[in-house]
């Protein structure tokens, strides 16, 4: 008993034990805040992964539309309908089930 008496009197285990309570829960960047931004980061990596990779697909899409006759050709008749001279298209619209 006189052990613990003694250990809570100890005016360094005090400041630290202040120490250690105000700096995990008091302070401007207590554990709470740390977790948010750990978070947040860790959504902003994803979000950088999931841009990187749209961007080199694009380019590639653009490089390809630049270089391959065939890929203008596919992207004329798909988006914006063009057909050669002898052709007809049937374009077919699918209605959503409800």
């Amino acid at each position: 008993m006189e052990r613990i008496l003694s250990a809570i009197r100890n005016k360094y285990l005090i400041a630290i034990v202040a120490f250690a309570i105000w700096m995990l829960f008091f302070d401007r960047y207590d554990v709470a805040t740390q977790y948010g931004y750990y978070s947040q980061l860790k959504d902003l990596k994803n979000e950088k992964t999931f841009y990187t990779t749209e961007v080199e697909r694009i380019t590639k899409a653009i490089h390809d539309l630049n270089t391959d006759p065939k890929e203008q050709q596919r992207v004329a008749r798909e988006r914006y309908q063009m057909k050669k001279d002898n052709e007809d298209i049937f374009v077919i619209v699918e209605e959503e089930a409800e």
